[in-house]
């Protein structure tokens, strides 16, 4: 087990004392806050329901899910260490690189201190991160993703509800990689892809030969010529009647021109 500075100490006694918790629970919380940058952590540990997670000011999410007293332990254990975690260092400086703690077996190693950066900026800092083999990865919990480097190629997967824990392979392979959460054994092929190899290509944007634009209308057709001549006959004869009506035309005269219109129909 690390050893603990002076403050790492002091926090670890008076919060096992306070919240009637084992030292080991809470060192267990100091450590997952740590890897997590003060502000979020993913841990495991039997007197805090198995697996869990907790961020500031987001979700505590504890494995017996529908126990609220044991999330309210956790969320306000966890509140005062990520104060405390910016007041002092909870665990001595490793001499030379980063500490290497080993979880999940003999060749899985969980990087803690600073962490790399080969995955996508905008997932921010992990919980935890870890390699095995040609494997490395970085668990996001506050945005459920996760990250898998797979010799050279990154792929981002939804978690979903899953707080990823443990990582192991069967065989050689991408598809075989699997991970623990706290519904079991979960398939690193089985969770979708955000992006990465195998993500879903981004449809393009329609050309506008897929969208044309709407034909200008049609002209109406003109109109046949017989049409046209009844017409103009049917209005010479009411310009006659109001040239008889107004006295310019006789009787006589509207009479004969009536009856020369009519003749062209």
């Amino acid at each position: 087990m690390s050893m603990l500075t002076s403050h790492g100490a002091a926090v670890e006694s008076d919060l096992s004392q306070r919240y009637g918790v084992s030292p080991d629970a809470v060192r267990t919380l100091m450590g997952a806050i740590v890897r997590g940058g003060g502000t979020q952590a993913q841990f495991s540990h039997p007197e805090l329901g198995g697996m869990g997670q907790w961020s500031q000011g987001g979700m505590t999410m504890v494995g017996d899910m529908f126990n609220t007293g044991l999330q309210n332990l956790v969320n306000n254990l966890c509140t005062e260490i990520s104060n405390a975690y910016f007041q002092g260092a909870f665990f001595p400086p490793p001499p030379q690189s980063p500490a290497m703690q080993h979880q999940g077996g003999p060749s899985f190693q969980v990087q803690g201190g600073s962490f790399g950066s080969w995955w996508p900026a905008e997932l921010g800092h992990p919980s935890s991160a870890g390699s095995q083999n040609n494997l490395s990865y970085a668990i996001f919990p506050d945005k459920a993703r996760l990250a898998v480097n797979l010799g050279g190629q990154v792929t981002v997967y939804d978690t979903g509800e899953h707080l990823i824990g443990g990582v192991g392979q069967q065989q050689s392979g991408d598809a075989s990689w699997t991970f623990t959460s706290q519904f079991g054994t979960v398939y690193l092929n089985q969770l979708p892809v955000v992006s990465g190899a195998g993500a879903a290509p981004a449809p393009s944007a329609p050309s506008w030969e897929s969208n044309p634009a709407p034909a200008p209308a049609a002209d109406p057709a003109p109109m046949p010529a017989a049409e046209a001549g009844q017409g103009d006959v049917f209005a010479a004869l009411e310009k006659l009647g109001s040239l008889r009506d107004a006295g310019i035309l006789t009787d006589d005269e509207f009479a004969t021109k009536k009856a020369e219109l009519l003749s062209r129909l």
